[in-house]
């Protein structure tokens, strides 16, 4: 499943929301398929009723089960997840030693977890712990495929 968009807040009386869709085209949409809110960890399908574009990156909706203020205002800074767009093949890191921004190296990855919108990786340290560590790419400073190093700027206390 892949995130592509978030309601950023209501829009009128009847359940209407303000969606933006930072990655994706809103005209590559299929609005024959679900989008899915999460809700206490388990994705919930909604379907478009309604879908104005607005602009290049936003659109005015309304989903099934919205009628309402009151059930706009449930899902207002919600991600919006989809299953039918093609989602990037992802390099597996398995195996691979991961150092922080000294060069100092902290363990290799052992697994990751796909947490919506966070995705962290498992790493097996020289002491034999495992720590969970974040996978964005903010925090990579390298990633060498030739040596299968990777380079993090780890958050202070993480460790």
């Amino acid at each position: 499943m892949q995130r592509i968009g978030q309601v950023l807040k209501s829009n009128g009386k009847d359940g209407g929301l303000l969606l933006s869709f930072p990655d994706i085209d809103p005209g590559d949409l299929d609005l024959q398929e679900p989008v899915f809110i999460y809700f206490d960890g388990l994705p919930v399908p909604f379907y478009f009723e309604t879908f104005t574009r607005r602009g290049t990156s936003r659109a005015l909706a309304t989903l099934t089960g919205i009628h309402s203020l009151q059930d706009a205002e449930e899902v207002v800074g919600q991600s919006l997840w989809a299953d039918y767009f093609e989602e990037e093949e992802e390099e597996d890191l398995t195996g691979w030693t991961v150092k922080d921004a000294t060069g100092a190296v902290v363990g290799t990855v052992s697994d990751y977890e796909d947490i919506p919108g966070n995705t962290c990786l498992w790493v097996s340290r020289p002491d034999g712990t495992e720590v969970l560590l974040p996978f964005h790419e903010d925090l990579v400073l390298s990633l060498d495929e030739k040596s299968g190093t990777l380079t993090l700027s780890i958050p202070e206390g993480l460790l």
